[in-house]
């Protein structure tokens, strides 16, 4: 029986509201007949390449159809319902969060940040792990972590103003002043949660440090051609395969987001097709995700409507700056600052790179994992922060 977590704590400005998943029995049943009346493509070329090369193939998306209508959704509710949830009404927005709040006066809060096409169910599996460890008597950090704004139980950003990733960091540098943590927080992101992490570490005092598993950069300005690591040497080809054969997703969310969010929006299987194959690609080969895990995001993508409320992040970086803002003095992180390098990830930067963007003063490098290192490894993510947190407090 895991212990019991969710008195917040008395740290709090005011008492969040506790929050409960629960889908309708019609919004399922909807979800299962749209699911069954939805075509596939016809055979082709390109669907019959096992490798991805050209796309999602044809025989895995009829698979996970056919898994998706007999999804248990009712289980995966269950299983998020298992841990505390809230949420705060911040900027006229619902901010949903889950967290393990210890009982420790001296606890250490720490935010963790997805990015998409995750949510927070990547990193319940990291929770789960300081869940199995401590009581909340003993647990020596405040674990919260927030649906972004647009994603699933969290309100979506206004219809009639352009919102950011700064106006992302904005809100959740807010959710955790409602928790009390005006002294200091730090907070882990990968995704688009990097770029709303390094933009709460530049701009919020009560941020007090940063780690972070994406850059997502190209090479800076003034590095020049160093030795690399052979890790490194394989991540920057995986990069350049991801720059060449994986970005057409990007570039749809940043030209034309209207237009993939109502097509995308529409059907069961088109989501399942446009995540599920970031899904395939983006982890490590050697720990892919289950599909039980995609028919998870996929369902809650579909329940919250989160798709075309999400993906508004894409628009700040296109058309492609000249020095992307991570590299930029602004935006240079001067508070401690650590990293772990996973080399399956989609673009993943070597240390020199990241040294570029931010005063590093922790460096992990793992000999595997992807881009959804929470999912694949959630007991790498848990150590490192531990590790990092632990050598950067207290913090002034």
């Amino acid at each position: 029986m895991a212990p019991k977590f969710s008195t917040v704590p008395s740290s709090a400005k005011s008492a969040p509201s506790t929050f409960t998943v629960s889908i309708s029995d019609e919004q399922i049943d909807e979800f299962r007949t749209l699911t069954r009346l939805s075509k596939l493509a016809p055979p082709t070329y390109e669907g019959s390449q096992a490798d991805h090369r050209l796309g999602l193939p044809t025989e895995w998306l009829a698979n996970a159809k056919e898994e998706l209508q007999k999804f248990d959704w009712r289980a995966t509710e269950r299983h998020i319902n298992d841990f505390p949830q809230f949420t705060y009404e911040i900027e006229g927005l619902t901010i949903h969060f889950v967290a393990l709040f210890s009982e420790r006066e001296d606890a250490k809060p720490i935010a963790f940040l997805h990015g998409w096409p995750g949510s927070f169910l990547e990193f319940l599996p990291l929770l789960s792990l300081f869940r199995e460890k401590y009581e909340p008597s003993s647990l020596p950090y405040h674990l919260i972590v927030p649906s972004l704004p647009g994603f699933t139980f969290s309100g979506g950003p206004p219809v009639d103003t352009n919102w950011s990733c700064h106006d992302m960091a904005r809100v959740v540098n807010q959710l955790m002043l409602e928790l009390g943590f005006d002294t200091g927080y730090a907070v882990q992101g990968g995704d688009v949660g990097s770029r709303v992490g390094r933009y709460l570490a530049v701009g919020y005092d009560a941020c007090k440090a940063v780690h972070l598993n994406f850059l997502g950069t190209t090479k800076p300005p003034g590095i020049g051609d160093e030795k690399l690591s052979p890790l490194e040497e394989e991540g920057l080809k995986r990069a350049e395969w991801f720059g060449t054969y994986g970005t057409a997703y990007y570039f749809m969310h940043a030209t034309r987001p209207s237009t993939i969010g109502h097509i995308v929006a529409t059907n069961p299987v088109a989501l399942l097709a446009w995540i599920g194959e970031k899904f395939l690609d983006w982890p490590d080969n050697g720990s892919p995700i289950p599909l039980e895990t995609i028919l998870k995001e996929v369902s809650l993508y579909w329940f919250t409507e989160t798709f075309p409320r999400s993906i508004y992040s894409y628009r700040e970086l296109y058309p492609p700056p000249a020095v992307h803002p991570s590299l930029t003095p602004e935006w240079y992180i001067h508070k401690p600052f650590g990293f772990s390098y996973f080399p399956k990830e989609v673009m993943p930067s070597p240390r020199s790179w990241v040294e570029a963007s931010g005063n590093v003063v922790y460096w992990k490098t793992h000999e595997k994992g992807g881009h959804f290192a929470a999912l694949e490894h959630p007991e790498y993510i848990a150590d490192d922060i531990v590790e990092f947190v632990e050598q950067v407090w207290p913090m002034s």
